[in-house]
C-alpha cells in the first residue's frame, strides 16, 4: 500500500494533466493522492500483522479523507476490499481476486450513474480479469502483473469509450491513477522497494509539469482577533483525546455522552471506530470530561490547549497562521504528503475555512456566564453547510443565513472527515448541505451517511446554484417542502464560468489556444478569445435570451475594476430591460461567474 501511495504520489501531475477541460483546477491527481495519503498515514499510526485489520484501518483512513469524486470512489474500492479480506490474517491470490471484485461491486452501488471509460470501468475489467487469471496461476507476481496489464489495457480504450477523451487525446485521469497504485504495488513485488519501478508503461510515460502547490500559504487576518475579547471565549479548553475501548468497561452509549458533553461544552466531534472512539470538544472543565469518558475505557493522546491563551497570542503579530488545509504539492512524495495529511486537522470548528487564519470561534459571543448549551430536544430546527471560495462569496451565503463556509472547489476539494466534522459541529435537528461543485457531492454524501442526524445534500454544482438555494430556503417551513423548493430554484439557474485555459485544445467545435479566455456556459465551452472582456461578452450572449430579466456576475480575483464597468454598461446597452446585478466574490482561477435564471 505504501508502494501505491508513492508511485500515485510522485505521478500525481500527470493524473492532474489528464483532466480534459482546459481549465486550471485539474485535480483528480491531487485528490486520490491526498485521499491515498489519509489513508496510509492511518495505516501507519495503527500498524497490524493481520491483513484484515490492516485493510479496515486503510479503509477507514480513505473513506474520512476522501476528496473529490475520483477519492471517494477510491475510497469505496478499498471499502469492498476490506470487506472482503476481513479477519484474514494472511492474504492469496483467490482472495486477494476477490477482494478486488468486491471492492468494484462497492464503488459501482456508490455511484448514482456510472459512466463507461472512468476509474470505475478500469478497476471492473482489471477485477474481473483478476478473477479468471486467479484460476491459472497462484503466483501472487505473475497475477498481478495480468491484473496491471489488463488495467493499462482498459486505460487505453477508455478514449473509445467517451468521445471527449478521444477527442482531446487523452485517457481517463481517475483510471491512470488507479493504474498508478496497481504499478505501485507490482513495482513493490518485483523489487521491495517502493522507490524503484519494476516497469514503465507507455502510456503512462508522458513528461512531469512542474509541481504546483495545491494550497498557497495564506498571510493572517490578525484584524478580526481584535474585535473578539479573550474573556469572552465561554468554553477555552479545546480538548482532543482517544477512548479506548476494554472488554469489561462500561458499554458506549454516544447519545449520552454526548449529552454529557453538551452540558458544559460545544464544537464535539465523535467518530466511532471498533473499539477506539476519538473525541473533540471545547469545554470548561476538562477534568470533568475526561472523568465521563473514563466510564466507556482507557484515555489515550490527549491533547488539551487554552484558546483563551491561544488567542492572547493570536493579538500579537504572527507570520501566518494555519489554513485548515494541508499544503501538499500535487508531486509531493508519499512521505510529504501522507506527514502534512496526518498533521493538519480535518475539521476545526475554531478555524473559517472561507477566510483562511482567522480563527471564528462560535462559542466566544457568549459570556463564561452562558448557560450551558441546550438540550438535543432545543437544538435550531435547520443548519446549512455550504462548499465556497472567495471571501465575497463567503460573505454572500452567510447574508443568507448559512452557518458553515467551507473553502473549497475550485482548487481544493475538502474531505469526507471535513465535511462530517462541519455538520456534526452544528447544533441543529436537520443539516442541508451544498456542494456548490460536481466534483464534490459524492464526498458529501459520504459524510452524510456517516451523520447521526437527518442531513439533505442539494445537489448544486455551482456558487451560483447554491445562491439561488439559500434565497429560496425558508426556515419556517418543514424539511420537504424547503428541500422541493431549494432543488427547482438551484436547477433554474444557468452557469456561466470565465477562465484561463491551460492547454491547446479542439472542444465543443471551439479551437482552443493555452493562455486564452474561454467561456463555459454550465458544462460546455461556448468562447475562447484572447481577451477577457470579449470573452465576458460572448459568454453573456449565450447565456440571456428574451425571458430573461435579471443577470448576477460575480467578480473573482483576475477582474479588474474597469473591464467589470464596461462589461456592465455593454450588458446595460445591450439588454436594456435586464437588471445587472455585480458582488466582489473573490474566487481564484475564475475572473467571472455569471447567474441567469431560467
Amino acid at each position: 500500500m505504501f508502494a501505491g501511495a508513492e508511485k500515485l504520489s510522485r505521478n500525481a501531475e500527470r493524473v492532474n494533466a489528464l483532466n480534459v477541460f482546459p481549465v486550471p483546477d485539474g485535480d483528480t491527481g491531487t485528490n486520490m493522492n491526498l485521499t491515498m495519503s489519509a489513508g496510509v498515514a492511518e495505516l501507519t499510526n495503527k500498524p497490524s500483522d493481520e491483513v484484515g485489520r490492516a485493510a479496515e484501518v486503510l479503509s477507514k483512513g480513505l473513506l474520512m479523507g476522501a476528496r473529490g469524486n475520483s477519492g471517494v470512489i477510491l475510497s469505496q474500492l478499498f471499502r469492498g476490499f476490506s470487506r472482503a479480506v476481513a479477519g484474514s490474517k494472511d492474504l492469496n491470490v483467490p482472495m486477494f481476486a476477490g477482494a478486488l471484485q468486491q471492492g468494484v461491486d462497492t464503488a459501482y452501488k456508490a455511484v448514482v450513474k456510472p459512466v463507461e471509460g472512468t476509474i470505475l470501468t478500469v478497476a471492473r475489467e482489471a477485477a474481473r480479469h483478476g478473477l479468471l487469471a486467479s484460476r491459472r496461476t497462484q503466483d501472487i507476481v505473475e497475477w498481478l502483473g495480468e491484473v496491471h496489464a489488463k488495467a493499462l489495457e482498459t486505460l487505453a480504450r477508455t478514449q473509445e469509450m467517451l468521445p471527449v477523451l478521444k477527442q482531446v487525446g487523452v485517457v481517463d485521469s481517475g483510471g491512470q491513477g488507479l493504474v498508478y497504485i496497481y504499478e505501485g504495488f507490482l513495482d513493490y513485488l518485483h523489487t521491495g522497494d517502493s522507490a524503484t519501478p519494476a516497469v514503465t508503461p507507455a502510456a503512462s510515460a508522458t513528461p512531469t509539469p512542474a509541481a504546483k502547490p495545491a494550497v498557497s500559504p495564506v498571510p493572517a487576518h490578525a484584524s478580526a482577533q481584535s474585535k473578539i475579547a479573550t474573556e469572552s471565549i465561554a468554553f477555552p479548553y479545546d480538548m482532543e483525546f482517544f477512548i479506548h475501548r476494554l472488554p469489561a468497561s462500561t458499554p458506549f452509549h454516544e447519545r449520552a455522552f454526548r449529552q454529557t458533553l453538551e452540558r458544559d461544552g460545544d464544537s464535539i466531534i465523535l467518530i466511532e471506530d471498533d473499539n477506539i472512539v476519538k473525541v473533540h470538544v471545547h469545554s470548561r472543565r476538562p477534568g470533568d470530561v475526561l472523568n465521563a469518558a473514563l466510564t466507556y475505557g482507557e484515555i489515550t493522546h490527549i491533547h488539551i490547549l487554552n484558546m483563551q491563551e491561544q488567542h492572547r497570542d493570536l493579538l500579537q503579530p504572527k507570520a501566518e497562521q494555519p489554513t485548515g488545509m494541508p499544503a501538499v504539492a500535487a508531486g509531493a512524495t508519499y512521505a510529504e504528503a501522507a506527514s502534512a495529511v496526518a498533521a493538519a486537522p480535518a475539521f476545526d470548528p475554531k478555524v473559517d475555512y472561507s477566510l483562511p487564519g482567522v480563527v471564528n470561534l462560535p462559542s466566544i459571543a457568549a459570556s463564561p456566564e452562558t448557560e450551558p448549551n441546550p438540550d438535543v430536544h432545543e437544538m435550531a430546527e435547520y443548519g446549512v453547510v455550504v462548499v465556497s471560495v472567495g471571501e465575497g462569496n463567503a460573505e454572500l451565503f452567510r447574508s443568507l443565513g448559512v452557518d458553515i463556509v467551507l473553502s473549497g472547489g475550485q482548487s481544493m476539494n475538502p474531505s469526507t472527515e471535513d465535511l462530517l466534522g462541519a455538520i456534526q459541529s452544528l447544533t441543529a435537528q436537520h443539516i442541508y448541505v451544498l456542494p456548490n461543485n460536481p466534483n464534490i457531492i459524492m464526498a458529501a454524501k459520504q459524510a452524510a451517511e456517516l451523520a447521526e442526524r437527518p442531513v439533505t445534500v442539494l445537489p448544486t454544482r455551482t456558487i451560483p446554484q447554491g445562491l439561488a438555494a439559500m434565497l429560496a430556503f425558508q426556515e419556517n417551513d418543514n424539511d420537504a417542502a424547503n428541500t422541493a423548493r431549494m432543488t427547482k430554484a438551484a436547477e433554474r439557474v444557468v452557469t456561466g464560468q470565465v477562465t484561463q485555459a491551460v492547454r491547446d485544445t479542439n472542444m465543443d467545435g471551439i479551437e482552443i489556444k493555452d493562455g486564452h479566455y474561454i467561456g463555459i456556459k454550465d458544462k460546455t465551452i461556448v468562447a475562447s478569445t484572447p481577451s477577457l472582456e470579449a470573452t465576458c461578452r460572448t459568454l453573456s450572449a449565450e447565456l440571456l435570451d428574451t425571458d430573461s430579466d435579471m443577470i448576477t456576475v460575480l467578480t473573482g480575483e483576475g477582474a479588474d475594476p474597469d473591464t467589470t464597468e464596461r462589461l456592465s454598461e455593454w450588458l446595460a446597452q445591450q439588454y436594456p430591460d435586464v437588471e445587472v446585478e455585480v458582488h466582489e466574490g473573490g474566487q481564484p482561477l475564475y475572473p467571472y461567474l455569471f447567474a441567469v435564471e431560467k
